[in-house]
């Protein structure tokens, strides 16, 4: 089963083009299906039929998981709960629910696309209605605190500075800004190009600010970080080499405590900042469908009921008769 499994994400690497991410994500989901369907004595994708779907699925609903450790690729831990910890344990929840529906589906399309199995037995599951969750913004106040130059100026804190500064600026992905290399900086004429979900390409445009940020990093603090096998990614840790997902995360979590702000931030609030405060500011957003590289208007939209919220406090906040 497994070996099927990994033709299903060698096809995702490389004609879909998907990230590894994402790869890690399907081989985790369909992960937890062949680890069920061995304990139930299944061996061979072909001897799996629709009821075991629907058992897997009904014991993945009822499983609890515990609060505490360290989360997985789709943001559950995955430890089954214990019987002395029942009160302390959750369910698993409708968001990995979705995702597991959703992985075993692209699947099951995948194997009867390449005639590897006789049926698509996952298109008679359907996917339960997912709850969109409004995106989270810091404050022009917050925004302002964490940029703030640090003192005293090191090779570490200027590419921080550059970090923070492209985030906020261009609304980058976290896997954008740890794989963004020199050749796509076109910092004269004021953009870059940026290669995102899908390996799709775009044009986002620099702020002078920024411009200033990684031009200063670029000239004085990144030479100081460079070894001869360093790559031309643009940053850098301090052994010179690129930076992984959690270090780079790390790194702006301890800025932000330096900066007093005592909000947990999550890897995609400087995004979503990015894209709430343009379209406070009258952006249309169309424009920032391609400035997020968004594939469909439908996943921008969700922006709009945070401008809705917005606009009801400065309502309430300011008309006479609010």
């Amino acid at each position: 089963m497994n070996s099927l499994v990994e033709d299903f994400l060698q096809y995702l690497r490389h004609e879909r083009g998907q990230s590894d991410n994402t790869a890690k994500t399907y081989a985790a989901l369909l992960g937890k299906f062949t680890a069920w369907a061995e304990k139930q004595g299944l061996t061979n994708w072909r001897d799996v039929e629709l009821k075991h779907l629907m058992s897997f699925l009904a014991h993945e609903r009822m499983r609890n998981v515990l609060p505490l450790g360290r989360p997985s690729t789709t943001g559950e831990v995955e430890a089954e709960a214990p019987v002395s910890n029942q009160k302390a344990a959750r369910r698993l929840s409708g968001e990995s629910v979705y995702l597991e529906i959703a992985a075993l589906r692209a699947f099951y399309k995948f194997a009867e696309n390449e005639n590897l199995l006789p049926t698509n037995l996952a298109e008679n599951l359907s996917l339960p209605r997912r709850w969109k969750r409004l995106p989270k913004a810091l404050s022009n106040d917050e925004i302002k605190k964490l940029l703030e130059p640090e003192n005293p100026e090191t090779p570490e804190s200027l590419c921080d500075q550059a970090i923070l500064e492209l985030a906020y600026a261009s609304g980058l992905r976290l896997s954008e800004l740890k794989n963004l290399r020199l050749e796509q900086l076109h910092l004269d004429a004021g953009f870059i190009n940026v290669i995102g979900k899908g390996n799709k390409e775009r044009v986002v445009p620099v702020g002078r600010t920024a411009i200033a940020a990684l031009n200063r990093f670029i000239e004085v603090g990144r030479p100081k970080l460079v070894t001869p096998k360093s790559p031309a990614n643009v940053f850098l840790t301090k052994r010179g080499t690129p930076f992984a997902a959690v270090t780079l995360w790390l790194h702006i979590k301890n800025r932000v405590a330096r900066a007093g702000i005592s909000r947990n931030l999550t890897p995609h609030m400087l995004r979503h900042s990015f894209a709430t405060h343009l379209l406070e500011h009258g952006a249309d957003l169309r424009v920032i469908q391609e400035l997020l590289g968004h594939a469909s208007i439908g996943t921008t939209e969700i922006y709009t009921h945070v401008t809705g919220n917005r606009l009801r406090e400065i309502h309430r906040k300011f008309h006479p008769r609010a």
